[in-house]
């Protein structure tokens, strides 16, 4: 397989396993621990690897978050606790996530490496939020941990090729969600008020966007070359089985 397909390949699985930890009770209630809402808590655990920005650079950083509702959560919770507190918080979780669900899956200890190399071997150019998680230290360094962390900062590294390929395909962030699988209920979910414009000339961009998607994540998987992109592929494919076997 070559990186691009590798990356193309690989990027739902990604997108869905490095986001699974913040849907786990247990990571929802530190957010009532630390006196902040669930979106307080997902969008400064996000963006908190920034430090203690403006809502405006949160804002351009996240991309597909309505800007207006960006600065209600990060505003909210920088009353309370420093940004990057709640990013450690965040963190902390994803680690906690993986030991308990990652840990005892076969395999785990080389889809870890893997991640971890492309990881790594990934360009942070444009990508501020990427950049920001990969050079936060890691509290807890057992596989399942590590393979959670890279799950999550190689779906921030997706998030962010994806972001620069929307702009360049002339999209605005919000065209893209509402061209995307999801629609206006993403659009809703995602804190964009109506009313929205037509999709239809949209999705043939949105396309486009994927592909130049790909070939930015490429790099990082290029590192591997191909029987190693290819192993994790099938390390992520089953991982992803696993998990929902377990429920």
């Amino acid at each position: 397989m070559t990186p691009e397909q590798v990356a193309a390949a690989s990027k739902p699985v990604v997108l869905e396993l490095g986001d699974l930890f913040t849907r786990c009770p247990t990571t929802l209630r530190r957010a009532r621990l630390l006196g902040i809402s669930g979106w307080a808590f997902y969008v400064t655990g996000r963006a908190g690897a920034l430090g203690d920005v403006r809502a405006e650079t949160v804002a351009a950083a996240l991309g597909f978050l309505a800007p207006d509702a960006v600065a209600d959560g990060w505003d909210a919770a920088r009353r309370v606790v420093p940004p990057v507190e709640v990013a450690a918080a965040t963190l902390a979780e994803c680690c906690r996530w993986g030991e308990e669900r990652l840990d005892p899956l076969a395999g785990v200890s080389r889809l870890a490496a893997l991640l971890g190399r492309a990881v790594d071997a990934a360009d942070a150019s444009g990508m501020p939020l990427f950049a920001a998680w990969r050079a936060m230290p890691v509290p807890v360094r057992t596989a399942g941990a590590r393979a959670a962390v890279g799950l999550r900062l190689l779906r921030e590294h997706f998030a962010g090729a994806h972001l620069i390929a929307v702009r360049a395909s002339g999209m605005t962030p919000l065209e893209a969600v509402l061209a995307g699988p999801d629609g206006e209920a993403g659009a809703v979910a995602c804190g964009w008020p109506p009313p929205y414009p037509p999709v239809g000339p949209l999705v043939r961009r949105r396309l486009w966007a994927q592909a130049v998607t790909d070939r930015l994540a490429a790099p990082a998987f290029a590192a591997l070359g191909p029987a190693d992109g290819a192993e994790l592929l099938e390390l992520l494919t089953a991982t992803r089985a696993r998990l929902a076997d377990a429920g």
